[in-house]
């Protein structure tokens, strides 16, 4: 009697599960699942080295010594660019894995990219990935939007900030 399973015919590197595993082990992906000291720590690192960059053209544009609250405006609301680049970088690559993991058929190529091949997964293996889904990568994504939303109401503030002086 034949087995109503087959094997995988994906290459092990595409997997989607070892995708997951790979970008949650990554050096820059796992900072987004980080325990939220540890999260809220490195936003901070990147924001402020982010002011080597944003703080002297915000000089250049505001005086320090004529204009001290547009240039601080100005700086943080650039090193806050350079930030929301880093999490929207964080965010498309979770989401990523989480549109493989979330599919029911794997998209891989078996040698190059002229042979690209499709393989349905079978229902216990689609199971596995959508609890991954669920309970790792769902909740990492709903802290990078929350992040997102706090960096939106902080330039939003700084914005009116800027108005009334």
């Amino acid at each position: 009697m034949k087995s109503s399973v087959s094997p995988c015919p994906v290459p092990f590197e595409q997997q989607p599960l070892n995708e997951y595993q790979e970008l949650k082990e990554s050096w820059f992906f796992r900072w987004s699942a980080l325990g939220l000291p540890q999260y809220i720590r490195k936003l901070l690192w990147i924001w402020g080295w982010s002011w080597l960059l944003a703080g002297p053209i915000a000089a250049a544009s505001f005086p320090i010594a004529k204009h001290p609250a547009q240039f601080a405006l100005a700086g943080t609301a650039g090193a806050a660019l350079c930030l929301s680049l880093v999490l929207l970088r964080l965010y498309l690559g979770w989401t990523y894995i989480q549109s493989r993991l979330s599919a029911a058929t794997i998209f891989y190529e078996e040698s190059g990219w002229y042979d690209g091949q499709l393989w349905a997964k079978p229902p216990a293996m689609l199971a596995q990935d959508q609890l991954v889904v669920t309970y790792q990568i769902q909740p990492v994504l709903k802290r990078l939007t929350r992040t997102f939303g706090i960096l939106a109401i902080g330039l939003l503030a700084g914005w009116g900030i800027w108005n009334v002086l």
